[in-house]
């Protein structure tokens, strides 16, 4: 019955493009809403990160900090989609920032920048740095905060195609960069059995696969973690694989090198 209701709107629509007119949208959920693009998060492959969203904030911002251990003053921040970035600065709020735009009505922002690494006005990819995280403008400690806008609103955060959560403070949510981590990565091959993939280079992190035997595996970025102690060996050397989406101590890569070599750090 619906599509008998909508008969004498579509009949009237008709005559107008006879006419060679339009019509508007008869309700705001009729407009066209074009798609997000897939949006990553806005710091490097393989870097955790906790986030978390303050009442004053403007919008729907999230302000992420490092949490594995690295330095959150000086990291590379990231336009998590493709577009065209243009800087700014704001000494008394934002700081330098800059807002990637990536069309149909859909913009980033990425506040309180130590440095911008792009031209104004420049095309950049996803994954491409655009500055470094800082402290300037209206801000009590090194972050980025980012937002996600459609026609100017904010918008609540997705990154991979799924909702954040927004927590009042930090360490309650965390979330691992998947952006930039490259194209194929680096083939290698693991030995051992029920060798565990961790969503981080932690121990106590959430396992997300077991490989079950010696596996050829892409890497696509290493990083430091936590001690690991077998068969022997020594090694704080994670590497993150492509097509397990998770880490894995670089004692199960069949290399005789602590880091591997031609594999970038996360």
């Amino acid at each position: 019955m619906r599509f008998l209701r909508r008969l004498p709107a579509l009949a009237a629509a008709a005559l107008l493009a006879l006419a060679g007119l339009t019509a508007s949208p008869a309700y705001a959920g009729e407009a066209a809403v074009t798609a997000a693009p897939a949006f990553k998060a806005p710091y490097p492959c393989g870097q955790r990160w906790t986030y978390s969203h303050h009442s004053a904030e403007v919008r729907r911002a999230l302000d992420f900090v490092r949490a594995d251990g690295g330095s959150t003053a000086g990291t590379p921040v990231l336009a998590s989609a493709a577009g065209t970035a243009t800087r700014h600065s704001q000494p008394s709020g934002a700081g330098n920032y800059i807002v990637v735009d990536h069309g149909g009505g859909w913009k980033t922002y990425y506040f309180h920048l130590a440095a911008y690494s792009v031209a104004n006005g420049a095309w950049v990819g996803q994954g491409q740095q655009i500055g470094t995280t800082g402290s300037t403008g209206n801000s009590s400690g090194a972050h980025i905060h980012y937002e996600q806008l459609y026609n100017g609103v904010g918008q609540n955060i997705v990154i991979n195609g799924a909702g954040l959560s927004y927590p009042g403070s930090y360490h309650q949510a965390y979330l691992t960069s998947d952006n930039g981590c490259g194209g194929s990565g680096v083939p290698f091959t693991t030995w051992g059995s029920g060798v565990n993939v961790r969503a981080d280079a932690r121990l106590s992190a959430a396992v997300v696969t077991t490989l079950a035997g010696p596996t050829a595996v892409r890497v696509v970025c290493q990083k430091q973690g936590d001690t690991v102690n077998a068969e022997g060996y020594s090694n704080n050397w994670w590497s993150k694989l492509r097509d397990q989406n998770g880490f894995v101590s670089n004692i199960y890569i069949d290399h005789p090198s602590a880091q591997l070599p031609g594999v970038p750090l996360c």
